[in-house]
């Protein structure tokens, strides 16, 4: 099997073309921001806490400002890798040192691995919601082989998004919307007072692909394309997703939607021509799963720098197929909180010493680049941090141990607080510490 030039190294020995221009980049990001799963997540949008429903106003706001948030920290952790040429695990090497790196490359494998599996079940639940007599499994295999496929040659899946997919995406978008807002009314009732756990949800959307933004800003021919394609493609497709979601919710009824996520199909199959939109939405879904297991081949890379991307990419495809076909999607709203906790502190913590402290021009990503520990503390404050401001629910006994925490260094939890920005904000600032203190050991 020959390897085409204008696609992505076979290993991290090869040279990244640089290919992408910001339509390549708005188009991809555009598809991400649109997500089956976004349309169920709605409900979490509009109840974050499960006893305090938001107001209209107040969703599609936090929809507006978390998807901003968002997908400035994704945008910014673009940048690195368009100037390096390297992937995003990779990068890490430059922040924490080569050895070190690999410890959140596992914990990026783990996720990347459970978003990919969700993908592929949101797909197959969506196509039986469209083809009723086919059995789940069938629609996961297909929807499997389809995201490997596009995995081998995924440049060329980007182009092939921009050219041909993106139109028919927003066609789709443009017909369910005019449909809905004409056939249900607006959701009615609810207040801001889960406002901030709603912006945390929305940023967790969004900040879930700071992990993998480098790995097709590589091939970006600017900093600035990747950028501006990620923050305005990202961003308006989101918004445009969870405000048809939310009426796609009123329409099926929360309760219903709430005991099976499914059904918030129902409204788009049922609209005229239902079937045919929201089937290009379906197919259109396998650009997630396939960004998820690109990542993941990625992630791997960097732990195995020389082993062929198209060995790697076959193999995850086959275990995300396997892990889909068991996978409880109960669990989503925690998934995404600790990707949440876990990623933001760590972006910030890469952002100040990337772009505040002068390393971009130094920064080392080789297989020996030395471990730098002190980067691990304001990862894990931020972390910290994180549990501490959050109000979104989890896991009980998770929930618990945080709450005493809080109790037992006397921290009250104010309600207009948020996770992800609290996380952000305690890692920026410590990592700022430690670039002020190592400059004036230097100076010494």
């Amino acid at each position: 099997m020959s390897h085409v030039a204008d696609e992505v190294p076979l290993t991290l020995d090869g040279q990244p073309p640089k290919t992408l221009g910001v339509l390549d980049q708005g188009a991809l990001w555009a598809n991400l921001g649109v997500s089956l799963l976004g349309f169920s997540g709605a409900l979490l949008l509009l109840n974050p806490t499960g006893d305090a429903p938001l107001s209209l106003a107040a969703a599609l706001v936090a929809t507006v400002v978390g998807s901003l948030i968002g997908t400035a920290m994704v945008g910014l952790s673009a940048i690195p890798g368009t100037r390096t040429g390297q992937p995003a695990m990779v990068l890490l090497r430059g922040l924490f040192g080569a050895r070190i790196s690999y410890a959140p490359t596992v914990l990026n494998i783990v996720q990347m691995l459970g978003w990919g599996a969700f993908e592929l079940w949101v797909i197959a639940k969506a196509a039986t919601a469209i083809f009723d007599g086919v059995a789940y499994p069938v629609w996961v295999v297909l929807a499997g082989v389809l995201t490997t496929a596009l995995t081998i040659w995924p440049l060329g899946a980007i182009r092939l998004l921009r050219r041909y997919v993106t139109v028919g995406v927003i066609v789709s978008m443009i017909w369910f919307t005019w449909y809905f807002l004409s056939e249900a009314p607006a959701p009615a009732g609810g207040s801001w007072t889960g406002f901030a756990p709603a912006v945390d949800y929305v940023i967790a959307l969004s900040v879930s692909w700071v992990p993998l933004a480098a790995d097709f800003a590589r091939h970006s021919r600017s900093g600035r394309a990747a950028f501006t394609g990620i923050v305005g493609g990202y961003t308006v497709a989101q918004v445009a997703c969870l405000g048809l979601g939310v009426y796609a919710v009123a329409i099926a009824g929360a309760a219903a939607v709430n005991a099976d996520n499914t059904a918030v199909f129902d409204p788009f199959v049922a609209a005229p021509l239902g079937a045919v939109f929201f089937g290009i939405l379906v197919l259109r879904e396998t650009d997630q799963s396939f960004a998820n297991v690109y990542s993941t081949t990625m992630s791997l890379q960097n732990l195995m720098p020389r082993v062929d991307r198209r060995v790697i990419s076959t193999a995850i495809g086959v275990f995300t197929v396997v892990i889909a076909l068991v996978v409880d999607v109960t669990s989503y709203g925690a998934f995404l909180g600790v990707i949440g906790a876990v990623f933001v502190p760590m972006f910030a913590v890469l952002a100040v010493d990337y772009f505040g402290f002068g390393r971009s021009d130094r920064w080392n990503t080789d297989e020996d680049a030395p471990s730098r520990w002190s980067m691990l503390v304001p990862w894990a404050l931020g972390f910290a941090a994180y549990w501490l401001t959050t109000s979104t629910p989890t896991i009980a006994a998770w929930d618990g141990f945080w709450a005493s925490a809080r109790d037992a260094i006397g921290f009250t939890r104010q309600p207009w607080m948020n996770g992800a920005l609290g996380a952000a904000v305690v890692a920026a600032l410590v990592t700022a510490l430690i670039g002020v203190l190592r400059r004036r050991a230097v100076r010494r």
